[in-house]
């Protein structure tokens, strides 16, 4: 689907006659203001039973809720174990003290030297494109992030630049978030120029979940700077569940890959959600119909609020043997957990 840049309208002034641009918001900018923000208005249009809502506005004070209208679409009505709701409908179990679940499970703080600038791993760096997320998944790791304090104006990002022009060893500028195209085109083409003018860099990587959950994020404007750049391109998508992917998410990959994006994705192992062989190994099939080779399978961060979605050690790897019994290596996600303080991500 090709969906409008952001279009500029000419609007005749009252007190000269010069005219003056008007920009309105794309189509996907649009959706994003409009996603759904309240509880009960994401129970009441599901057609959930009252017996829910307590439980979403507690969970909600604690994380608010956000979905937008396309990813509503996708889920099935008067179900409340739609494995798509569970992913966004908050709980009164987020509110639950768990021992070992934290604020900031991967301990990111400690490895900020830039304002939205994140260096924990040899060769590459992460930059907080955005804080804004789409979508907030009720499991996300960074769900109690400072954003406030790691949303950079164009002059601070120039620190964060620097410091990448400095360090000759990194090869890969990863632009995340909240989800970095959630930041305007113009603001994304700005900072995609400067990091092409590092000569050491090679590679840009982007961790996205909107072109799941809004597909019209995929537009011209868009392709426009991807395609641009000199940096091999990666897009690394969040899907969890192949009900996620419907015909304007196909399309959209396949816009990303016309534009000579390599396209992976990384799903998290979440009770009630995707914790069956069937359930893993119908995704894998599905994402490598849409153009999409599956990469990770991580096991839960330990962030509180989320132990509810814990899946033990045992039953993944029980889980993953299945699923070598059922796919071809190509389509075998790698089964990992993230540890503070390693050199990578650890294989399971």
């Amino acid at each position: 689907m090709i969906t409008r840049s952001p279009v500029v309208l000419q609007r005749q002034a009252t007190s000269q006659p010069d005219t003056v641009p008007l920009i309105l918001p794309s189509a996907w900018q649009a959706q994003l203001s409009d996603a759904i923000r309240d509880p009960g208005e994401l129970c009441r249009r599901l057609g959930l039973d009252d017996g829910w809502l307590p439980g979403a506005e507690r969970g909600h004070t604690l994380f608010e809720v956000r979905v937008p209208e396309a990813f509503l679409a996708r889920m099935r009505h008067g179900d409340p174990d739609d494995p798509l709701l569970r992913q966004v409908l908050p709980l009164a179990a987020e509110g639950k003290v768990v021992p070992g679940y934290v604020a900031d499970p991967l301990e990111e703080a400690d490895h900020t030297p830039a304002r939205g600038l994140i260096h924990k791993y040899a060769g590459r760096v992460l930059l907080i494109a955005s804080p804004v997320c789409a979508v907030n998944c009720r499991y996300c790791f960074r769900r109690h992030f400072p954003y406030e304090q790691n949303a950079p104006s164009r002059s601070q990002w120039e620190a964060s630049l620097e410091y990448l022009r400095a360090d000759t060893s990194i090869s890969e500028a990863i632009l995340s978030g909240g989800d970095p195209l959630a930041a305007s085109d113009r603001q994304l083409t700005w900072l995609v120029e400067r990091l092409d003018t590092i000569p050491h860099l090679k590679r840009l990587r982007i961790h996205t979940r909107l072109p799941v959950v809004i597909p019209d994020r995929v537009d011209d404007a868009l392709l426009g700077w991807l395609s641009a750049t000199r940096l091999q391109k990666v897009v690394v998508l969040h899907i969890n569940h192949a009900n996620e992917i419907d015909d304007a998410v196909v399309a959209a990959c396949a816009r990303l890959k016309g534009a000579g994006v390599t396209l992976l994705n990384q799903s998290v192992l979440l009770r009630g959600i995707n914790d069956s062989v069937d359930a893993l190994a119908t995704l894998s099939e599905r994402l490598f119909e849409a153009g999409v080779l599956p990469y990770y399978l991580h096991v839960l961060d330990p962030v509180a609020g989320a132990a509810h979605f814990d899946v033990t050690d045992e039953e993944a790897r029980e889980l993953v043997a299945g699923l070598r019994e059922t796919l071809p290596g190509f389509l075998m996600p790698r089964l990992v957990r993230e540890i503070p303080g390693e050199a990578s991500k650890t294989p399971l």
